[in-house]
């Protein structure tokens, strides 16, 4: 069943901006060569019935503005914006929102009609208003027809229905037909130019002090530039009605509506329009007009890079037929940006991608993009999350492209991990925070969040006890903390006591085998210097980075570091020199089963790309490391691999082959 929407509003039809012929289209017209011009073939006249919609009213849509903040626009998030020089004295005042009527469809079990109402700007920004249908219903009024023989009459009437069939066929919902007015057939196209792969969009917004001229603005030093790149454009709406002597003697009536156009330029375009005609008068002239502002309307207008909007405030001149959408930058701007989005989202979605972590392509519908745009795949991302969730590391759960660092969304996390895993990860959140924050500390008896003072005491909020923040024992003014040592002696004579009770018994022994137990972690570890976590040190160099909080630290001094400066003075060694006697070990028996490998395997050896040493493939994997150079390469094409991740892929060389 066919659907096509009201055009009772240019501002509602382009941010919705359904239909695309020139990207994402899902309709492929190479088996209708007999539909392209310049003769239009006939279609059976036996055709099915077509439905019909009219408008219904709908709640108002109200969209943000554009805020403007000491010299820097905003208008949503977005990674591509950039800013001209603004004069710090004024700022522009912007309206709070835009609002934009909605659309319904209505079916009717009859030839498909819609109704026409379209009212936009003239593009000066002084509030005129201009009635599309009335500027067509004027043009149609002012053309004289010439008589016409019925026969002529009767084959003009068929090649515009037959023209009309070949449009639907070709632009499928681009094509909207409307009411017939004064008796001919009218309808409108919503035509997608062809565009580089980005365009810059610059406007030039006044300051709220500044006078705007009825005639023209003038650059001051109260304006300043705003820009932003998109890769989509609402289209050009090419508005048309059909008299009665076309194709044979006249002209389609017609106007264009453009948003991001001025009436002079869009008056250019007409003009286009009207010699088309003049060389092909009397032939049916539509697809030449609609494939011409298709392909050519942009580079005629000399815009390759940028479309620079307005200007504003200038009274509408040229052709009565161009007619301008724009009204003002507070309103321009974010309907082009919302449309720019919209499109980008639609255009993602109905394509594949290859997620960066399992290298599987999946339709754009089954990604979650991040606000860094990294995008992976539903799959992926879940069972991320609840990786660093189910282990505690929170604090990690950042996005997984390399060297990023960007943020996981709140709402994203509790879509993904689900109500009970989300509420996990909102608590070791929590905790990991406290525990980065030198002033804060656990009560020894409640467990509760305390925060201690510059003599490292502490008082608890909830159960009010007072507590060495050190030792976790009862304050002690004036006296020192008493060591691990001393208080485990202290718990084992307690212990003994026959005055005790079991339910005291129990807590005194726990807390002497959490003693016993720092005591033994203390022995062959180090407390990180940001949250006291302790770290053991298995192999590998002094540089060490913390499990809990993620911070670094050197293992012999146990400082906080940030890089490797800190072991350039000399004060400390990167490596211990057992640990280099022993990798120099493993690569030196590397090196003789290499050798060894190749040495046996010589008819099926093959060259090192970087030494030319000899080297055999043993196994199933295509990732092969030199022995002499050390150097890894890949079988299949014989580079050199600096990362496994970037060379091998579905669309790249296959890791393991057999053979």
């Amino acid at each position: 069943m066919l659907e096509f929407s009201s055009p009772t509003s240019r501002t509602a039809r382009t941010a919705e901006g359904r239909g695309n012929m020139s990207r994402g289209g899902s309709f492929d017209s190479s088996h209708l060569p007999s539909i392209c011009p310049p003769e239009f073939s006939k279609p059976p006249h036996k055709r099915p019935p077509r439905r019909r919609k009219a408008p219904k009213k709908s709640p108002v849509k109200k969209y943000e503005p554009v805020n403007v903040h000491h010299g820097v626009a905003e208008a949503g998030p977005s990674n591509s914006d950039t800013y001209g020089p603004v004069s710090p004295r004024n700022e522009p005042s912007l309206p709070s929102s835009v609002e934009s009527p909605a659309e319904e469809n209505l079916l009717e079990p009859d030839n498909r009609v819609c109704e026409s109402k379209n009212e936009v700007g003239d593009g000066s920004g002084c509030g005129v208003v201009i009635d599309v249908m009335t500027v067509l219903e004027e043009l149609q009024l002012g053309a004289e027809e010439p008589e016409l023989s019925s026969d002529q009459f009767r084959i003009n009437d068929q090649l515009q229905e037959d023209e009309l069939l070949a449009m639907e066929s070709i632009y499928g919902e681009n094509v909207i037909i409307l009411d017939r007015q004064r008796g001919l057939r009218s309808f409108e196209i919503r035509i997608e130019p062809k565009i580089p792969d980005e365009l810059t969009i610059t406007t030039k917004l006044p300051s709220s002090n500044s006078k705007m001229q009825t005639t023209s603005i003038t650059s001051t030093a109260d304006e300043f530039s705003y820009s932003f790149r998109v890769q989509f454009v609402p289209p050009i709406v090419l508005t048309c009605s059909f008299p009665k002597s076309y194709p044979s003697h006249k002209p389609p009536h017609f106007t264009i509506s453009v948003q991001w156009l001025d009436s002079l330029r869009i008056s250019s375009l007409c003009s286009v329009l009207d010699s088309i005609w003049m060389e092909q008068q009397g032939q049916e002239v539509m697809y030449q007009w609609i494939d011409w502002l298709q392909s050519f309307s942009l580079p005629h207008l000399g815009i390759h890079q940028e479309i620079i909007l307005g200007p504003y405030g200038v009274k509408h001149t040229g052709d009565r037929r161009a007619v301008s959408e724009s009204v003002s930058p507070d309103v321009d701007i974010p309907s082009l940006r919302r449309y720019n989005d919209e499109q980008t989202l639609e255009n993602f979605r109905n394509n594949l991608h290859e997620c960066c972590i399992c290298f599987s392509e999946y339709p754009g519908s089954d990604f979650f993009r991040l606000p860094c745009q990294h995008f992976f795949c539903r799959n992926c991302i879940k069972t991320y999350s609840d990786l660093h969730v189910s282990e505690g590391t929170v604090n990690k759960l950042l996005c997984p492209q390399s060297k990023c660092g960007g943020m996981v969304p709140p709402g994203l996390l509790k879509q993904l991990l689900g109500d009970e895993k989300y509420e996990r990860y909102e608590s070791l959140l929590l905790q990991k925070t406290l525990e980065c924050m030198s002033d804060a500390v656990y009560c020894p008896r409640c467990e509760f969040v305390c925060i201690e003072d510059d003599d490292n005491f502490a008082q608890c909020s909830k159960c009010f006890f007072n507590f060495c923040s050190l030792c976790k024992n009862a304050r002690h003014v004036g006296e020192p903390c008493l060591t691990p040592e001393l208080k485990l002696q202290l718990l084992e004579m307690r212990l003994k006591s026959s005055q005790i009770s079991s339910t005291q018994r129990l807590a005194e022994q726990n807390k002497i085998n959490e003693l016993l137990s720092e005591k033994e972690i203390a022995r062959d570890a180090k407390l990180c210097p940001h949250c006291k976590m302790a770290i053991s040190k298995t192999e590998g160099c002094n540089k060490m980075v913390c499990g809990s909080c993620g911070n670094y630290f050197c293992y012999l001094c146990n400082k906080a570091i940030t890089g490797y400066e800190h072991f350039r003075d000399g004060a400390c060694e990167l490596f211990s020199q057992e640990a280099i006697q022993q990798w120099e070990a493993q690569m030196n028996m590397r090196q003789t089963v290499g050798r060894v490998r190749a040495e046996l395997n010589l008819g099926e050896a093959h060259s090192c790309p970087n030494c030319g040493q000899r080297n055999a493939k043993t196994d199933n994997n295509n990732h092969i490391f030199c022995w002499a150079c050390q150097k890894h390469y890949c079988y299949l094409c014989r580079k050199v691999v600096k990362r496994s991740s970037e060379h091998y892929g579905p669309k790249k060389c296959k890791q393991h082959t057999a053979g």
